[in-house]
């Protein structure tokens, strides 16, 4: 870390403890209007400061990602609803149990079969682990490599590449964002650059700051959400091309009809080469260290 430059004036942290520590009280410094307007957390709230919020929910994650040295990452997205199988046949049994107690209840049915369709998805869960596992292998043999496995900071998918990482050693990024239900960052991301987001839009942005390459398991409207945007910043060319890989060819060739958009002439035939199907994880990090390699980024 580089010395700091010497200033004669006090610094804002220095001026807050004065201010904390040594007003004297009186009507005139209990209002609100009296408090630093950086330490008012009431004002910095106010819809008029909007966009000084949006400025710093821009600029605190770039300025720490800028201080740990992230420079390259790989974007995982993914289902925050499929786990590693134990746990998927644990839920599958106890939904089992609970239909079983009332078979005439076809709620009770529809958590059964959907519970076996998430037990058959959780292999996904191990190869997106996999996955983050052998981006962060490969990278940290080899020298001057700064690649760093990102995601949504959830459950699920993104658990499983975070771990994959965080059991090599690596750095692991997750990127939350504050949700009326219950949101926490999973376990194994660096708890240093583990950020929470209010906007869904400064979020996205830093995702694709850095992104190296973008891998999407099956998912959900949020999935769907982050991978849309990128294929449509890539389609209109507001980013540079970079992999975009759709794990799971079955999943996604089932969920969305590619070749029907282009039949119908509602996007360019050349738009289907913006993404590749792939179906191991092994395969996926090798187009991705392939496309690293051609284009001599480390």
């Amino acid at each position: 870390m580089p010395a700091q430059p010497f200033y004669p004036f006090p610094s804002a942290q220095e001026d807050a403890q004065t201010s904390s520590l040594y007003t004297p009280p009186s009507p005139q410094t209990a209002s609100a209007s009296y408090r630093l307007s950086y330490t008012d957390t009431d004002f910095l709230m106010r819809d008029e400061l909007r966009p000084v919020r949006l400025q710093l929910e821009l600029m605190k994650p770039e300025i720490l990602q800028q201080e740990h040295g992230i420079k390259a990452t790989v974007v995982v997205f993914g289902g925050g609803r499929v786990p590693d199988e134990e746990t998927a046949r644990e839920r599958l049994t106890e939904a089992e149990n609970m239909a079983a107690d009332d078979p005439a209840n076809m709620l009770f049915q529809q958590r059964v079969a959907t519970a076996r369709r998430i037990v058959a998805k959780s292999h996904y869960y191990e190869e997106a682990r996999k996955l983050g596992r052998i981006l962060s292998e490969i990278c940290h043999a080899r020298t001057g490599c700064k690649l760093v496995v990102i995601t949504g900071g959830g459950p699920g998918i993104m658990e499983a590449a975070n771990r994959g990482a965080f059991e090599t050693g690596a750095k692991t990024m997750g990127f939350n964002i504050v949700l009326p239900h219950e949101q926490a960052p999973n376990p194994y991301i660096t708890p240093d650059l583990s950020f929470q987001f209010h906007y869904f839009s400064i979020r996205k942005m830093h995702f694709l700051m850095r992104a190296q390459a973008l891998v999407a398991f099956p998912g959900g409207f949020g999935t769907l959400d982050e991978l849309f945007e990128t294929l449509t910043l890539i389609q209109t060319r507001k980013i540079k091309p970079l992999p975009v890989l759709l794990f799971g060819r079955q999943f996604w060739e089932k969920l969305i009809n590619f070749d029907f958009l282009a039949e119908e002439g509602v996007i360019a035939r050349e738009d289907l080469d913006i993404f590749q199907f792939v179906d191991t994880a092994e395969e996926a990090g090798r187009i991705i260290f392939d496309y690293f390699n051609a284009d001599d980024r480390y």
